[in-house]
This record gives structure tokens, sequence and C-alpha cells, in this order.
């Protein structure tokens, strides 16, 4: 290697510079992890060969090189590139950036506005970028760890583009790992484990990889390779990335539903872990497992509710660590119990029947007369006290009159339920033969309610 050359891939070295802005790549070939984007054949691969960017929004989480891939694409495409980071900015900073693109337009020369933290913008500010991305006088190059469909209003979403990143994967970091050694000229003190734990300390940021490989290159060059449990006493742990207001949160817990509801406790756990992690309240989880039990289990084991319930109960009455065992088995019972969604499906099969039949009375025969004017009115006339039955059951109709008889419960035949089936066939057979014609089971009325 001359004395010319670059050291790598990259610009010419200058050590006082940060590890992850020494390697950060020159050319979009050089952006790893993100092949489905910049691909020859990908989205954004094909509107560089084309030499036409359109206005764009670029959601990945933090590390995946959404500034980097927003400075080549500007870099490819000749355009003059603007970054401005919504944090720090507002309205009168970006009218300066406007009125510089117009004069720009004048001479030909495009312009890309590249803004990071984008959703950190209000609607007003937000708005400020249409007339000039309708008329082509800035390409608009947002970049967003939060899921753009929450954050950015749907005017400036109609107009641009969203490429969704990937956080890096293992062969990805690899290969940084590689890009930083080279640079270095030394390889990192690690063995194959604590190599491995690196990867996953990471946690698919580039970014966070590279500052932690920076920490190991302080250590003198003759350093003993380390196994997972040195690598861990050199750097810091990595908070897991979890927001507990934004879309992390509500994947989470959707995960943890679907586990459940996919009867596999392994999965469940895994997911409550990852929560717990990320300091998710563990309140909040117990909240959700009862709601859990009422609409995804209900008398397919009517136990469910009151394990959900005695898990809140314990977190209540011993906090962390030692409650969240409680949720932990409220969870694993909840995944482990028979399903069923019949009584939720039941209950709003009889909303909309209640809302179509608006206010009709009950039968006359199931109403209380404790007057003598509504006892001749026929209140309470001729009604059946089920106790006093031979099968406890008098088959008499409960719906208004006029109102045919619906089934709004259908029980699925899982677990307890089974049990309902069986009794509620046996009450139809009963029904039918104490509606016939003729029939008087010889039921004793009674005032009782």
């Amino acid at each position: 290697m001359t004395p010319e050359e670059p050291a790598s891939l990259f610009e010419v070295d200058d050590a006082s510079r940060p590890l992850a802005d020494r390697l950060r790549p020159q050319t979009l070939e050089d952006v790893v992890g993100q092949e489905h984007l910049l691909a020859r054949d990908a989205p954004l691969g094909r509107m560089v060969a084309q030499g036409r960017l359109a206005s764009s929004i670029l959601w990945g989480p933090p590390g995946s090189g959404k500034t980097t891939i927003a400075r080549l694409l500007a870099d490819r495409t000749g355009l003059q590139f603007e970054p401005l980071s919504a944090t720090f900015s507002g309205v009168a900073d970006l009218r300066k950036i406007f009125a510089a693109a117009i004069k720009r337009r004048e001479v030909s020369q495009g312009t890309l506005l590249f803004v990071d933290e984008i959703h950190r913008f209000n609607r007003a500010q937000q708005d400020s970028f249409l007339p000039y991305v309708e008329d082509g006088t800035i390409v608009l190059v947002g970049a967003t760890t939060e899921n753009p469909s929450f954050e950015l209003n749907g005017a400036l979403l109609s107009r641009c583009q969203v490429f969704v990143l990937r956080r890096l994967d293992d062969a990805a970091l690899r290969t940084l790992i590689d890009r930083a050694e080279h640079l270095a000229g030394r390889g990192l003190p690690l063995d194959g484990g604590a190599t491995s734990a690196l990867i996953a300390m990471a946690d698919g940021d580039g970014r966070y990889l590279l500052n932690m490989i920076e920490q190991l290159l302080t250590l003198p060059a003759t350093t003993e390779p380390m196994d997972a449990g040195g690598l861990a006493e050199v750097v810091l742990k990595r908070a897991p990335l979890y927001d507990k207001t934004q879309e992390s949160h509500y994947n989470l817990i959707s995960a943890l539903h679907k586990a459940m509801r996919g009867s596999d406790p392994d999965a469940a756990l895994y997911w409550l872990a990852r929560m717990l992690e990320g300091g998710e309240d563990p309140l909040y989880i117990a909240r959700r497992l009862v709601r859990f039990a009422n609409e995804d289990v209900a008398m397919a084991d009517p136990q469910a509710i009151h394990q959900t319930l005695a898990a809140w109960d314990v977190y209540e009455r011993l906090g962390s660590p030692e409650g969240e065992l409680a949720i932990a088995q409220a969870v694993v019972y909840l995944a482990t119990a028979p399903k069923s969604i019949a009584v939720y499906r039941g209950l709003n099969a009889a909303m909309r029947s209640a809302k179509r039949t608006g206010s009709l009375m009950p039968p006359a025969h199931i109403l209380n007369a404790p007057t003598a004017l509504m006892k001749q009115l026929g209140y309470g006339k001729d009604y059946r006290y089920d106790p006093d039955t031979p099968e406890g059951f008098s088959g008499q109709d409960y719906f208004p009159d006029g109102v045919a008889r619906q089934s709004f419960y259908q029980p699925s035949g899982n677990g307890y339920e089974r049990t309902i089936a069986d009794r509620l066939a046996r009450w139809r057979e009963l029904r039918a033969e104490h509606q016939a014609p003729g029939v008087d089971d010889g039921a004793a009325d009674t005032d009782s309610d």
C-alpha cells in the first residue's frame, strides 16, 4: 500500500475522528444490511440508476444507516445535501433552506433536504414542506425511528415514499468488525464467544457496535483475547430498544398476546421477558392479562380470570422482582389454557340485536308485581320458578314479546365449554318439550327475583 492510497474502503483515515465516522461508507455499495433497498433491482437502487430521486421517509432502528444513505443518495444523484435535525430546528431554519433551494433551482441545481428525527416536527412544521416538495424545489428525505403512520401527517406521507430499513443482522455486523480491524491494523482482543457476545450486545445497531469496538481498541495491543465475561467488564451493556409509549411497546404486547393465543408458553415467556427487560410497567402487563383471560379464554377455563387477578394482586403486594414471577405464572397459565372467544362473539351479536330492537319491554311474565295495579296488568303471571322444576329448568321464553329466540352464545367445545355445550343441548330439548302444546310442568309461581 502506497502512502497515497486510502487505508480502507473509506476516506484517508483521521484518528482524531470517532471510529463510526471514520468508517462511514463513501459509496452506496459499501452500505451493509440494506440490500433490499439499495441493490440495483431494489427501490432506491432503481431511483439512483435513473438519476431521479423521489421524496422519501427512511424508517428504521438506530444505527441502521439512515443518515449515511441520505448523504450518498444526494452524492449519486448530483443534489446539494442540506442536513437538518428536527430536534434543534424550527420553521425559521426551514425557510432559510427553502430560500437557498429556490436560488439553486434557478441555476438547475437540485437540493436534497435531509431531516433527521423528522417525527419531532409538529403538524404545522410538517405542512411547511408540502409546497416545496410538490413543485420539486427540494427532494425531502426524512429519517425516523418511529412508525410514520403514527407520527407524520397524512398530507406529507402522501407525497413521500416510505422505505423500511432493517436492523443490521449478524453478517452485516461482522462485516463492520472486519472493517474496523482492517482500519486499526489489528484484531480485537476477543475469542469466538466474546465476538458473538459483542454482536448480540449491539442489538442490530451498527453505530453502537463501532462505539464498543472503539473502547476495545483503547486496550493495549498485547491484551490477551478475552471471553464474554471479560468483554462485559470492558464495555457497558446496551439497554434494549424499547419505548413504552411508541410502536415497540405495542409490537411487544401484541407478540405476547399472539403467543399466548397460540398456546406457546415458551414464546410468551420470551416476550414477557423482553418487555420487563425494556422497563415496561408490570402492572400494565397484568392488566392486559386480565383482558386476555376474558377475551381469549373466557368460559373455556373460568379459572383464568381468577389467576390473572391473583397475579395482579401479588405483584401489587410484592413489587419487583418477586411479583414478576406471579405475572409469569399467569402468562404460562393463559398460554396453556383452552381458548374460546364464544363469550366475546356472543356479546357482540347481542349488542347488534339490542341496537336493532330498541326499547322493547321484557315479557310480562318475568316482571315483578309489587303493587296491585301491576298484578292486574299481568306482571308476573304464569312465571315458573326454575329451581322448583324437576330438572331446575322451566324452558320459559325470556326474550321480548315479538322477538324470535336467538342464539348468541355458542360454546366452542374447548375445555369447560364442552360441559356447557352438553348442558345447553339438554336445555334445548327440555325447552322444546315444555313449549309443546298442553305441557304443564306444575312448577309453582313465586315472587322471587
